[in-house]
């Protein structure tokens, strides 16, 4: 047993919910904002401003016609699964022969493909790290057996994988259809919570595929952590907190919520009344990209694949729309939270400093 511990301390293979449920979940949050999501901001961008060299055709696959963007987009799965492995820390000749891996059980995953291609990559990489440079013919070995590994794994697991997580979305997104005020609620806040966690809301989404109300309702949690803390917190962080928070992440905040946890209740008391202002007020749905939904004010990306949606579903924008989105995204956060924020400085549960970044 001790020798087993040692080969994998030796192989860098750490079997830790932090190395495959932070770490790899984040990374391929990563990988999806390389390919899919620059994508398909680059094909509404083109669209909108009618820009040719974004809108035609660079290059025809199989008979498939791709744009810029749509080439971005179609290499999702190997960049989900090479930054994966990169988190994992995978020696060259694994983290290249990812690509084949990422791109097989993105393919076969369908719907829930994100999900699928983390599993897999996951232990295709592990094990592409234990054969790694064991024997003299390492350049033929060590591909081999990641791409065999991976390629069998995404024929094996990655239609089941792929088939539950879009199931999983689609009951969530079915409830929240049915019931867009308890779930309305519920996502927000579920969603919210996880963008602050060490963890990837975003990733959550794209795996989930969720879109629609659900989507909307993710979209306003994250943005009431975001938006929440980087206003809650502006008398300790200025400018610099507001900017890092409200358009970086508000998972800067984490080291204060371990040491006072009560700070945590204003933004997230705030995701569980925007949420359904979102769903049942407004009707705010996310029909862009899936992974759009778990990323808020991150780079504005949250409003922009609402914006996106808009565009792909030929919906006439009305003035009503840009409130909708302006409040549930901005404006309501700011105010709610800060608020909220007052009140629990005047019970004394937030104290001065409570709130105070490092980075700041």
């Amino acid at each position: 047993m001790n020798g087993f511990k040692a080969f994998l301390k030796r192989k860098n293979i750490e079997i830790s919910a932090k190395r495959y449920g932070i770490d790899a979940l984040s990374a391929m949050a990563n990988g999806l904002f390389a390919s899919l999501l620059i994508g398909t901001i680059i094909n509404t961008i083109g669209t909108q401003f009618h820009i040719p060299f974004l809108t035609n055709p660079v290059a025809t696959v199989a008979g498939t016609e791709y744009t810029v963007g749509g080439l971005a987009s179609a290499m999702s799965g190997p960049a989900m699964a090479v930054a994966i492995g990169y988190a994992l820390q995978c020696p060259p000749l694994v983290l290249f022969s990812l690509v084949t891996v990422g791109f097989a059980s993105n393919a076969l995953g369908g719907a829930g493909g994100p999900l699928a291609v983390l599993f897999v990559a996951i232990i295709a990489s592990e094990i592409g790290k234990a054969v790694s440079k064991e024997t003299k013919v390492d350049i033929l070995v060590t591909p081999l057996v990641t791409i065999g590994v991976g390629i069998a794994l995404s024929a094996w697991l990655a239609p089941a994988l792929g088939a539950a997580a879009s199931w999983f979305g689609d009951l969530v997104m079915w409830a929240t259809e049915l019931q867009p005020f308890f779930m309305g609620i519920l996502v927000s806040v579920v969603v919210g919570v996880a963008l602050t966690l060490p963890i990837s809301s975003a990733a959550i989404c794209a795996a989930l595929g969720l879109t629609g109300l659900a989507g909307g309702a993710a979209i306003a949690g994250c943005c009431a952590q975001m938006v929440g803390f980087a206003v809650m917190s502006f008398r300790e962080n200025r400018w610099g907190g507001l900017v890092s928070q409200g358009l970086g992440t508000s998972m800067l905040q984490m080291p204060n919520i371990i040491r006072n946890p009560r700070i945590w209740i204003p933004p997230t008391v705030t995701a569980a009344i925007t949420g359904p202002i979102a769903t049942c007020l407004f009707h705010l749905e996310m029909n862009g990209a899936a992974v759009s939904s778990g990323m808020g004010t991150c780079g504005l990306v949250g409003p922009i694949g609402v914006y996106t949606g808009w565009v792909n579903d030929g919906i006439a924008i009305t003035p009503v729309h840009w409130v909708g989105l302006i409040l549930i995204c901005f404006l309501l956060p700011a105010v709610i939270c800060w608020a909220l924020g007052l009140v629990c400085r005047k019970l004394g549960w937030i104290k001065e400093g409570d709130l105070k970044l490092e980075e700041a």
